[in-house]
């Protein structure tokens, strides 16, 4: 893990150029390199050793905005093979599922690597993530972004490929994070590796994975009752007086749902509520 960088660019740095549309480029700053526009071109040279928040012209005067990208920037760039998990649900993660320094965490469905990197730099150098991918060309793709990101390969994370229930031998975990089609296949195997208060959290697109986990969480027994959430994200314009939601806002990418182990041979108690009409399939007895 890297630690805290300069206020002034260096070589090799990632810098986010930001030009008075709004548009982004990222180069990487390297001694004698030139970054060429259709105005002009700016030389790396003359980026290095400036400071965070400066402004860059190119030879023809079209002017930048120079700051290194922000870690939403470098998901939203980074090269994909799997569908990310965006930054609004990866913060969403980090706040529910309280991923802190120290904590230890198992992740299955690594992707391209963005929960894992988030996932990373909340646990810190004392904490741990070990994540498991089925999928040989997401696993490369994953490793290769995350060298990126933080430098070199963070020694406290571990990557396998396969399917983590199948793994042969797991520790013990304080949380388990869940990004796959079926995570509900997992919910026996988070209740043995899950110390008691962890936490269980799952990241699905469909209310059918959404419902089937939920049931699978409560017949186990081992878990309280789950909750689930979905975030939905709309920016603001606002000129002069005119203040008003923007047309474009990122809306559903999935449902989080979140549960956490009981100590063992304790189950929690049923939240008593009255089902809707319909809400298990038909009733035979009423047909």
């Amino acid at each position: 893990m890297t630690s805290r960088r300069s206020s002034l660019f260096q070589a090799g740095d990632r810098v986010q150029l930001t030009d008075a549309k709004g548009k982004m480029h990222t180069i990487t700053l390297q001694p004698n390199n030139e970054w060429h526009t259709h105005k002009g071109w700016i030389e790396h040279n003359n980026v290095i050793g400036l400071p965070e928040g400066s402004v860059i012209e190119t030879t023809a005067g079209l002017k930048f905005l120079a700051f290194r990208p922000l870690l939403a920037d470098y998901v939203l760039s980074m090269p994909r093979g799997a569908t990310i998990v965006y930054p609004k649900d990866a913060a969403f993660i980090m706040g529910m599922a309280d991923i802190a320094p120290g904590v230890r965490v198992l992740e299955a469905g690594v992707g391209s690597g963005a929960l894992t990197i988030s996932l990373l730099r909340a646990v810190g150098a004392d904490g741990s993530v070990d994540s498991f991918e089925k999928r040989d060309e997401f696993a490369i793709i994953a490793r290769k972004n995350v060298t990126n990101y933080f430098g070199d390969l963070p020694t406290n994370w571990s990557l396998t490929l396969g399917a983590v229930q199948e793994a042969s031998h797991i520790g013990k975990y304080d949380r388990v994070i869940l990004d796959m089609l079926a995570p509900w296949e997992c919910v026996a195997m988070a209740a043995d590796v899950l110390e008691p208060g962890g936490v269980f959290l799952a990241y699905v697109a469909t209310t059918t994975q959404l419902s089937e986990t939920a049931e699978t969480l409560k017949r186990h027994g081992s878990f309280t009752e789950p909750e689930s959430n979905e975030s939905l994200v709309r920016g603001w314009h606002h000129e002069g007086l005119a203040v008003r939601p923007q047309h474009r806002m990122i809306g559903h990418t999935g449902f989080l749902i979140m549960s956490r182990r009981m100590a063992p041979g304790v189950s929690a108690p049923m939240r008593r509520r009255r089902p809707s009409k319909g809400s298990y399939g038909v009733n035979e007895n009423e047909e």
